[in-house]
């Protein structure tokens, strides 16, 4: 008797310690996303792109998002330390002191993701090592959009992790084309722009240090995010540039 009530008080010890582990081991721990917003040109509802673009995000599950409205977080190093990838939504043209620019590009370098959407790439024309770690960037008054339109989005690699499994697809958006730089890319979709005559790259990635960029072209606004698959490339991209892979 003294041997099987021994045995049931180690079973009932023992139970939720290994039901503690089984259940640790389905809650893979989220990739932290810092979103940095807060301006853009007057045509882009900023806070609906940001919004929604959050919302595409945490609706899978696997990201928490910290939205900041101010790039002068980028000043402090140790705050970017808490996250795994910075997805880059602003557009401004005023420069952020030097200090933010050295650990911007310190914190890529270092191995961490960025993640650049839409006209964001445009920002601070005057610092060109922004220009090499967006892989390519909107220059005003070169780069350029016909009418916004329903136009085909073609998949260039299909073996990409963030393009895997995807098909051609329709959207309704800005057709960007002419963006600037001549660094090397993966261009993973692409477009055939009317305005500028030529075949123009939209979802491309590309490295810096040893961290990993990517570029998304679409968003002008929520209709535009609402795209299945633009979604779909916006969860992978961020993901793949947070770690490398998509699961």
């Amino acid at each position: 008797m003294r041997r099987l009530v021994l045995a049931l008080v180690l079973v009932c010890v023992m139970v939720p310690v290994f039901c503690g582990t089984v259940d640790g081991a389905q809650k893979p721990t989220k990739i932290n996303v810092l979103l940095i917003t807060g301006a853009d040109v007057g045509v882009h509802p900023w806070r609906e792109m940001s919004e929604t673009t959050r919302e595409i995000l945490v609706n899978t599950g696997r990201f928490e998002v910290k939205v900041c409205e101010d790039p002068h977080i980028l000043e402090s190093a140790t705050a970017l330390d808490a996250y795994d990838v910075i997805a880059f939504l602003i557009y401004t043209p005023s420069m952020i002191p030097a200090q933010a620019q050295e650990n911007l590009l310190n914190y890529v370098k270092a191995g961490k993701g960025f993640f650049v959407q839409h006209l964001a790439s445009a920002s601070f024309p005057k610092w060109e090592e922004f220009g090499k770690l967006c892989g390519r960037k909107w220059v005003m008054r070169t780069s350029g959009h016909g009418p916004r339109s329903v136009f085909k989005s073609n998949i260039v690699n299909t073996e990409h992790p963030v393009t895997k499994g995807l098909s051609d697809f329709d959207t309704d958006d800005e057709l960007y084309a002419k963006l600037q730089g001549d660094g090397k890319i993966n261009v993973l979709v692409s477009a055939e722009s009317d305005w500028s005559n030529n075949t123009e790259p939209l979802v491309f990635t590309s490295g810096y240090g040893k961290g990993r960029v990517i570029y998304n072209a679409y968003g002008h606004d929520r209709k535009a995010l609402m795209t299945p698959n633009v979604q779909k490339l916006i969860a992978r991209g961020v993901e793949w540039a947070a770690t490398g892979k998509v699961k």
